[in-house]
């Protein structure tokens, strides 16, 4: 009996040892058509690295404060919530980025939430809403606030309890946040009016994909639609099935497509400038292969630095330039592709 009681004790204090709480985050995954070695979960002020094997599979732990992380494949990103005791599993095909990222384990309702908010809400949020006249902007800006109420209502059951409030208090600041950067939209398309009318500045032998260089001066004689992007940026690929649908409609007219990557090494880990530089040009040379980008890909010889694009005060991108076939600007800041602005534009322009 004595023994018996002395097993059972001992049993009872390894069970204890194993239901006690992990003060630490396990997350693990497997990626399809991997982007890099490496994968990493980072905060403004915190940053971890997962190698990531060559089967795609990755696995290690991280001790977390509760919150927000964005977690990075070397090519796109997504936010992902983490709190100590999770043991969270990640699948993606990077090929199909936020259609195929699914979460399993514990912790999993609240990052597969995130996931399906980050699907509606670029279905939901076009970036031609702020192509709107103000009194339609304000009434949809309405209506948007109480889709998001209801997707909340709806998928709120097994949220995380600061993921909750932390939702509730995003709803709230929505509609503050969204009018101010509308009035900042309409500040700006005042700004580059100056442009209008007058030569473009210019750019003179930048790499082109499919071999050789190309100069602002071998376009002349057509209308020049370009766009100024980066591999490490959400709107700019966001706008790419736009602008391919864009592309294939005036294929044959009197305008020529070109796509300016601004690719300095943002986003990409390295130990120099150098090497980080050497990998974003690879990084522009995969993603233009792996999604089948069209129309002309150019590569900025100076990332932002570049006399072109600091000629047209550009501080953000996407950012998108129409030209005249005399090398004149005729919009420094040109509706962007999802915008049913840019085929009223172009559907004006005489002899294209």
């Amino acid at each position: 009996m004595k023994k018996l009681l002395l097993c059972l004790s001992v049993l009872a204090i390894v069970a204890c040892k194993q239901e006690a709480p992990k003060d630490y985050v396990t997350f693990s995954g497997k990626i399809e058509n991997q982007s890099s070695d490496s994968v990493v979960l980072r905060t403004r002020t915190t940053s971890k690295t997962f190698k990531v094997n060559k089967d795609g599979t990755f696995k290690d732990t991280l001790k977390v404060e509760t919150g927000m992380f964005n977690f990075y494949d070397g090519n796109e990103s997504t936010n992902i919530y983490l709190k100590n005791g999770y043991d969270l599993k990640l699948t993606l095909d990077t090929k199909e980025f936020n259609k195929t990222l699914k979460f399993s384990g514990s912790g999993s309702e609240s990052n597969n939430y995130l996931v399906e908010k980050a699907m509606m809400q670029e279905n939901l949020i076009a970036p031609s809403i702020f192509d709107l006249e103000e009194a339609n902007f304000n009434a949809r800006v309405v209506e948007l606030e109480k889709e998001m109420n209801t997707f909340l209502e709806t998928n709120s059951k097994d949220l995380d309890s600061l993921l909750l409030a932390n939702e509730k208090m995003q709803i709230t600041q929505f509609i503050p946040g969204i009018t101010q950067a509308y009035k900042q939209q309409q500040a700006r398309a005042s700004q580059f009016t100056s442009f209008v009318g007058k030569p473009s500045p210019d750019f003179a032998n930048y790499e082109n994909i499919k071999g050789g260089k190309t100069s602002l001066a071998d376009l002349r004689g057509k209308y020049v639609y370009i766009d100024l992007w980066a591999t490490w940026c959400g709107p700019c690929i966001r706008e790419i099935p736009s602008l391919k649908e864009v592309e294939k409609e005036f294929h044959g007219k009197n305008i020529e497509f070109v796509s300016i990557s601004v690719d300095n090494g943002r986003g990409y880990k390295a130990e120099t400038k150098e090497e980080a530089a050497k990998l974003a040009h690879e990084g522009w040379k995969k993603m233009i292969a792996d999604r089948d980008l069209g129309g002309m890909q150019l590569f900025a010889d100076n990332g932002f630095r570049s006399s072109f694009v600091q000629g047209y005060k550009v501080n953000g991108i996407p950012r998108f330039i129409l030209i005249d076939p005399a090398g004149n600007v005729i919009n420094a800041d040109a509706p962007r592709p999802s915008s049913s602005k840019l085929r009223t534009v172009l559907n004006g322009l005489e002899n294209i």
